[in-house]
């Protein structure tokens, strides 16, 4: 399976209220950061998150954090 691809190298910061989410792992889809069905056969699938209540997210835009759909920084140190 090929590496997701990179779509951003910073965070989506967003205002959310409670409730799932799909957050976008392959890096494809065309309603960032959340999945539109853009991975199917790619190996890839969405990750599902749940909100429970209203607050500011930092949607990973790289890809590559090791804390899911959540930005950790790792886009500092990509290529």
């Amino acid at each position: 399976m090929n590496p997701p691809v990179i779509f951003q190298k910073f965070p989506f910061v967003q205002e959310v209220k409670p409730g799932a989410y799909h957050w976008c792992a392959c890096g494809q889809s065309k309603n960032q950061p959340f999945c539109d069905g853009s991975h199917k056969g790619t190996g890839f699938a969405p990750l599902k998150v749940e909100i429970a209540e209203t607050k500011k997210v930092a949607w990973c835009g790289c890809r590559h954090s090791k804390n899911g759909a959540f930005c950790d920084g790792s886009h500092k140190s990509l290529p």
